[in-house]
């Protein structure tokens, strides 16, 4: 059972991509994501990756999500991994909303541990975090806009 998350971003969704687009901006907007330690591949070309940290200092674990399938502008797939815990695949899709983008996020436990996590409880925890996720999604797009706009 896949966690599914939605939120309308104030941005068009050339706008919302370019966040994702930019693999240095990745723990800005992923919740867990605590540190980058290098982006390789032509993000978010198939098969590129983000070298990430997860945790709190300093038990940290250092993994990485790769990209694998891309529909630039519209559709990301990737493969996060976060050993010894597992790996997760993400699915994000910008849709046109007006001037707006809905960013909708499809989330689960692929492999690893996390699979003995009960269905119901796992997509649960995955909702909660994505709801964090897209909002901080959200500010970042939301906010460039802002700032082109004002000339900053």
């Amino acid at each position: 059972m896949v966690a599914v998350n939605r939120r309308v971003v104030e941005a068009a969704p050339e706008e919302v991509w370019d966040v994702l687009a930019d693999g240095w901006l990745y723990p800005l907007w992923v919740v867990g994501a605590t540190r980058l330690r290098d982006v390789t591949g032509g993000w978010p070309a198939k098969g590129a990756k983000i070298h990430h940290s997860v945790g709190v200092w300093p038990a940290v674990i250092d993994d990485e999500s790769e990209v694998l399938e891309v529909d630039p502008g519209t559709r990301l797939r990737l493969r996060a991994a976060v050993w010894p815990f597992g790996e997760a695949t993400v699915v994000l899709h910008l849709h046109p909303a007006g001037a707006h983008t809905e960013v909708v996020i499809e989330e689960d436990v692929s492999s690893g541990p996390g699979r003995l996590v009960p269905e119901l409880v796992r997509r649960k925890m995955l909702e909660v975090r994505n709801v964090e996720t897209l909002k901080r999604l959200a500010y970042v797009a939301e906010n460039r806009v802002r700032d082109r706009a004002q000339g900053s």
